[in-house]
């Protein structure tokens, strides 16, 4: 585990000369990714959403592409297509941007329905299917999508099924006065991405999230995760609870938020620092709480509570 942790404070101090602050914002990035997740970042624009995805794909050594989502943006743009090639009279297959290790998805929610469709057999078992045959992906395979959520021209929701295949939803907010000055003179020009080292690579990114798998978690940690989960589906507020992947996605990434605090085993403390991030975007709230300006955040406290940490 001491090898995660160096690491991943190498890759840290690297993005860190990229995009400014907010560390704790790229350690939960990063921790998502060791857990073998796809994340969405959602913010307002300018706040380095796509700046931070790229400076982490560029320290991680892994293949990266980026699409642009926009509503004419067909499946077949994403995940490829066969092509006929008149000098050998045979259809030859063009891979889409979906195939590379880091895909990010940049504004996601402006594709139809359709196009947003077409990630989800790749989000959850790293294949497409293109005219019948399947292709795996390269390992490992996260997609990293990015949304506004203030701006509603010309997007379309992103369906609750593609939500949650989602391991998590961040947001980066402001930064403060002096990570902005510091943002400025460092890189108020250009930015400079060639400045990062790399510190991994695509093989050794998969022996770091082989090893986040050792971590042990107990039977007392693993039915906390589960009260905790089982409670967001009783509780009058929320119109729908966290599903059974939700529970998956809390008991992966704890593991992995575990080793980039220090250790090797999962405590309660590990899996509440997780369960916003992890739950967020899974829970709809019922027509009352949104009438009286209930949100996700309150009552995920009050579940937190309410709920016995169970001991080990």
């Amino acid at each position: 585990m001491e090898k995660i942790q160096e690491v991943a404070n190498r890759i840290l101090t690297e993005t860190g000369k990229i995009f400014v602050g907010k560390r704790d914002k790229t350690q939960l990035l990063l921790a998502g990714i060791l857990a073998g997740g796809n994340i969405l970042v959602d913010d307002i624009p300018g706040v380095g959403k796509t700046t931070l995805v790229k400076a982490l794909a560029y320290t991680l050594g892994c293949g990266f592409k980026r699409v642009q989502f926009v509503s004419d943006l067909m499946p077949g743009d994403i995940l490829g297509m066969n092509i006929f090639n008149q000098k050998t009279g045979e259809f030859e297959l063009k891979e889409g941007p979906i195939h590379t290790n880091i895909l990010l998805a940049d504004e996601i929610n402006r594709a139809t329905a359709r196009t947003q469709s077409a990630l989800l057999e790749a989000m959850e078992e790293r294949q497409t299917t293109i005219d019948g045959e399947r292709y795996s992906l390269p390992q490992p395979f996260h997609v990293i999508a990015t949304q506004n959520p203030i701006e509603q021209e010309n997007t379309f929701r992103l369906p609750i099924a593609q939500l949650d295949r989602f391991m998590m939803r961040l947001s980066l907010g402001y930064p403060t006065k002096e990570e902005e000055v510091k943002m400025l003179l460092e890189s108020g020009d250009e930015i400079d991405f060639h400045q990062m080292d790399v510190v991994t690579s695509a093989s050794e990114l998969v022996e770091l999230q082989t090893l986040v798998h050792q971590v042990h978690v107990s039977e007392g940690i693993a039915g906390y995760i589960v009260d905790l989960v089982t409670a967001t589906r009783s509780i009058p507020e929320i119109a729908v609870g966290a599903s059974p992947r939700a529970a998956k996605s809390l008991y992966k990434v704890s593991k992995a938020f575990a080793v980039l605090s220090g250790r090797d085993f999962v405590t309660p403390d590990d899996v509440q620092a997780m369960l916003y991030p992890t739950l967020n975007h899974r829970l709809l709230l019922s027509s009352p709480a949104q009438i009286s300006n209930e949100n996700i955040k309150r009552i995920l406290i009050k579940v937190t509570e309410e709920t016995e940490i169970r001991k080990a």
